[in-house]
C-alpha cells in the first residue's frame, strides 16, 4: 500500500446509517470488519470520529446554547462514538485503543502523542476522541492536528461522494471531479473539503488529504493504495 501510517476522519453520521440518528450497529460492524482487514495488512491505523450522530456544537449554539458549552457536547459525542468503534474493532480482532483530548481516564487513555506514537508502532489501531478538547475547533482541525503530532501519511476522509467537485455534484450532474487539487485551490475556491483551518494546517505542514467515497466496500483499501480514480487528493502547491 501507499501509506502505512493513516489517519481516517469520519463523520459521526457516517455511522448512523439510514436511522437518521445514533449508531446502526450493521454499519459498525461492516466499518470494523473492513479495517480489521487493512490492518491486517500491516498498515497503521489512526481514526478521529466526528459526534454529529449524537449532538452537534454548532447546531446548539443556532439554537441558542452558549457556543462552548455546545462544543463540549459535541466532544462527548464524539467518546460515545469512539467507545463503540472499539468495541467493534476490538470484536474484529483489532486491538485498540481510545485517547481521550479531556481526560476522563476511568473511561479512555488521555491523550499524550508519544505514548500514541508507541501505540501505533506496536500495531494497535489508535481512535482520538474530543476533539481537541477545545470548544470552537472541529474535529477536521483535531484531526489534521493528530495526524501532524502521529507522522501520519495522509489524512483520509470518507464522504458520500468519490472526491472533490468544482460544484455540488448533488446539484451539478456534470460538475468536474479533481483527481489532484491544491491547498490554495481549495480555501480560494471554498470547496468544503475540510474547514479552512484543518485545510491551512496541512498546507504550512505538508499533509495531504485524500477524500473519497467511503460507501463502497473495500474503498478505504483502495485509497491508501493510491487509486484516485474513487477519490481526490489534495496536495502542496
Amino acid at each position: 500500500m501507499s501509506y502505512q501510517r493513516v489517519l481516517l476522519k469520519l463523520s459521526g453520521e457516517a455511522l448512523q446509517g439510514g436511522q437518521g440518528y445514533g449508531i446502526d450497529p450493521e454499519v459498525l460492524a461492516d466499518l470494523s470488519a473492513e479495517l480489521a482487514e487493512i490492518h491486517a495488512t500491516g498498515t497503521q491505523l489512526g481514526l478521529v470520529l466526528g459526534g454529529g450522530n449524537i449532538f452537534r456544537g454548532v447546531a446548539g449554539a443556532s439554537a441558542g446554547m452558549d457556543r462552548a458549552h455546545a462544543d463540549y457536547m459535541g466532544m462527548l459525542a464524539t467518546v460515545i462514538n469512539a467507545l463503540a468503534m472499539q468495541d467493534a474493532l476490538e470484536k474484529s480482532g483489532v486491538p485498540t485503543r481510545v485517547m481521550t483530548a479531556i481526560n476522563m481516564p476511568e473511561v479512555a487513555e488521555p491523550y499524550i502523542r508519544r505514548r500514541a506514537v508507541s501505540h501505533l508502532n506496536k500495531g494497535l489501531a489508535v481512535i482520538f476522541a474530543a476533539g481537541t478538547g477545545n470548544p470552537f475547533f472541529t474535529t477536521d482541525t483535531a484531526a489534521a492536528l493528530r495526524a501532524m503530532e502521529v507522522g501520519a501519511d495522509v489524512i483520509l476522509k470518507g464522504t458520500k461522494v468519490d472526491g472533490i467537485y468544482e460544484e455540488d455534484p448533488m446539484k451539478h450532474p456534470n460538475a468536474h471531479r479533481f483527481e489532484e487539487i491544491s491547498y490554495t485551490e481549495v480555501l480560494k475556491r471554498r470547496l468544503e473539503v475540510m474547514d479552512a483551518t484543518a485545510i491551512s494546517l496541512c498546507r504550512e505542514n505538508g499533509m495531504p488529504i485524500a477524500v473519497f467515497n467511503m460507501n463502497g466496500r473495500g474503498n478505504i483499501a483502495r485509497m491508501i493504495a493510491g487509486d484516485t480514480s474513487i477519490g481526490t487528493v489534495v496536495v502542496p502547491d
